[in-house]
């Protein structure tokens, strides 16, 4: 059974129960995956989100309208089967962090970088035993290699579904640190997320407001969010 049926062809969405973890039938049937594995999901909560976008689907079905199915999708068609690789890529961003690059002027800004960023260096320090080196300018100066080691060995140690949501917030916000920062619970999404956006707020601040920016922001915002919470459920 495919699970991007054109119509809906179901009455009832239901949560079942294994000894792998939980899944959703449609009647009586298992959902599966687009590549046919079974839709087997770690916690409850998350299988009940799922089973609640498929009974939420009208005569025609709209995957856009099911993150938590095309999340749970990604984690075991992709992710489950390219742990290593995902793992390595994101753990990068470390070494290029988002929190680290910093503006020589003008002074405002350098003062709202180091108001709003340093505390989330402080955190990763407490948090994960590293320490992140901040430059001036956008030139590419590595991390130290151990701190890059620690991080890489942290990021190797979330699970499939973990790891899919840690891609988002991770790549999202630019920020290895802050992705850390979100999934571990140091500050509120929302609020991590706006942290990202520093620089992009300072410049609409300088030059004003442009929609069609401002609307694929909040795009993204929502898929970081998202993100989030397919991290809590997982």
């Amino acid at each position: 059974m495919s699970n991007w049926a054109q119509k809906r062809f179901w009455k009832q969405a239901d949560v079942t129960e294994a000894e792998d973890g939980f899944g959703v039938a449609l009647d009586g049937r298992v959902v599966k995956t687009p590549a046919k594995a079974a839709l087997m999901v770690p916690s409850r909560v998350m299988a009940e989100a799922i089973a609640a976008e498929w009974d939420a689907q009208s005569e025609a079905i709209n995957p856009e309208s099911m993150p938590f199915t095309r999340s749970a999708n990604a984690a075991i068609d992709k992710v489950a089967n390219q742990h290593g690789e995902v793992a390595d890529m994101l753990a990068e961003y470390g070494d290029s962090d988002l929190l680290c690059y910093r503006a020589d002027s003008p002074q405002e800004l350098v003062q709202r970088q180091a108001a709003e960023w340093d505390p989330a260096l402080d955190w990763a320090e407490q948090a994960l035993g590293v320490r992140l080196e901040t430059r001036i300018g956008l030139l590419h100066r590595r991390q130290d290699t151990a701190a890059m080691r620690s991080l890489r060995h942290a990021v190797h140690g979330l699970s499939p579904f973990q790891l899919a949501a840690f891609h988002d917030l991770v790549s999202m916000s630019g920020s290895l640190v802050l992705g850390f920062a979100a999934a571990q619970d140091w500050r509120t999404a929302d609020d991590i997320w706006r942290i990202s956006r520093l620089d992009e707020a300072w410049q609409a601040e300088q030059w004003g407001r442009d929609e069609e920016a401002e609307t694929t922001a909040e795009l993204k915002r929502t898929a970081f969010l998202h993100a989030k919470a397919f991290y809590d459920f997982s």
